[in-house]
């Protein structure tokens, strides 16, 4: 973005403790006090000017710190993390966090939690922070963090258009949760509730997979060859004309490959190993079992699988590859692994096991129609990713041109 061209003639050198008091107001035990909402570190988003979560109280017996709606909340262990925000409700929070309230003789409300936002604080943060295991900020040192405060009427200029890229984040954010919800409910209709003939139509029941009128099919009967484990190999750093040796660790939660930390495979026998596109992977062990990929070779490189997974090809005029892996991301699917796993010092899924996975059955003209809404759906979910992404680091730098 280009410069704000901020004129900071009338701007004072002023310390942040000259701004804000710390307040340590203690509850002994918040689950028996009056307050409802509780923020723990883990409530916490970095970036983020305000806290959107909490947890109850109801069972919380251990002390806490009170705080009013309006105070900001500053994360002050682990201050690498980059965590202040401010809170428009009351409550308590942990005590490894500072409540601050902002003295509005010197300030207007809601100007510091920006303040607290910008590189410069968190730079001076982290460079006094102490401890060994777990760094932490004391107050004392943070409040003689320095920055030059503008004359009221420029804070109100500047907290107005600040507030007004936050307002426009959560918009985005209020938009991804509607499209994620619409993802959510289309996904499970169908792969919960299944469907069935009725007059030559099909029809969505709300009986689910248990009701003997639905269409299903077994994953065994949808593959056209044997599954395949995967090279029990070592990795090596990987040349560029070398094919991408893909571990559970290379799968993200979402079904994608991390882009980062890629290696080869340490053979040069690794032909039987090679993915096509529309193989389907599947964790066997691991924590992370049940994980799955859909390889596409169009935007995946050249690939061979590691030993941990299992190589699933789908004959391609019973199943479509993209169904199964919509399947993956249900809750029938969830279900499915909780009863499959078998526990122990490594849960794991075999193949046989993965084979014997219940999915409602639809035509390939169905299953077709169904990617193309979930794509639909998905492709938008990125966009407000993107735009959420862009609206953040927006304003971030707007912060941190003025501070």
């Amino acid at each position: 973005m280009s410069s704000l061209n901020i004129d900071k003639t009338d701007w004072k050198i002023v310390s942040l403790g000259d701004l804000a008091t710390e307040v340590s107001e203690r509850v002994e035990n918040p689950s028996k006090s009056r307050y409802e909402r509780f923020v723990g570190l883990g409530n916490f988003v970095s970036g983020d000017i305000k806290i959107k979560s909490w947890e109850s109280t109801n069972s919380l017996a251990s002390s806490a710190k009170a705080f009013k709606a309006g105070d900001i909340l500053f994360a002050r262990r682990n201050a690498y993390l980059r965590r202040a925000s401010m809170v428009d409700f009351e409550g308590c929070c942990s005590g490894d966090a500072f409540v601050l309230r902002e003295n509005l003789d010197k300030v207007i409300p809601g100007f510091l939690p920006f303040v607290m936002n910008s590189t410069s604080l968190w730079n001076y943060a982290n460079a006094n922070a102490a401890g060994t295991m777990s760094k932490r900020v004391k107050w004392r040192d943070l409040a003689n963090y320095e920055f030059l405060l503008p004359p009221k009427d420029q804070q109100a200029e500047l907290a107005e258009l600040l507030w007004a890229t936050d307002t426009t984040n959560n918009s985005y954010i209020h938009v991804l949760s509607e499209f994620k919800g619409a993802y959510s409910a289309l996904l499970n209709q169908f792969m919960i509730n299944g469907s069935y003939k009725s007059k030559g139509e099909l029809v969505i029941t709300k009986c689910g997979l248990l009701d003997s009128r639905i269409l299903t099919v077994k994953l065994k009967d949808c593959i056209s060859e044997k599954p395949m484990y995967g090279a029990n190999a070592s990795s090596k750093t990987k040349e560029i004309s070398e094919p991408r040796y893909i571990r559970i660790t290379d799968i993200d939660d979402d079904g994608c490959l991390i882009p980062t930390n890629q290696v080869s495979i340490d053979t040069s026998d690794y032909s039987e190993y090679l993915l096509k596109d529309g193989d389907f992977l599947f964790a066997r062990t691991g924590n992370t079992v049940g994980k799955t990929l859909l390889f596409d070779s169009s935007i995946m490189d050249t690939s061979v699988f590691a030993g941990y997974l299992i190589r699933f090809r789908l004959n391609p005029t019973i199943m479509k590859p993209k169904f199964l892996f919509y399947f993956t991301k249900s809750l029938k699917y969830e279900a499915f692994k909780r009863r499959i796993i078998k526990t122990g010092a490594q849960p794991n899924i075999n193949s046989e096991e993965y084979q014997s996975m219940v999915l409602p059955k639809f035509s390939i003209k169905e299953q077709g129609n169904l990617i193309d809404k979930l794509d639909e759906i998905s492709l938008n979910i990125e966009n407000v990713k993107s735009k959420i992404h862009r609206s953040k680091e927006l304003q971030k730098a707007i912060i941190n041109q003025i501070f």
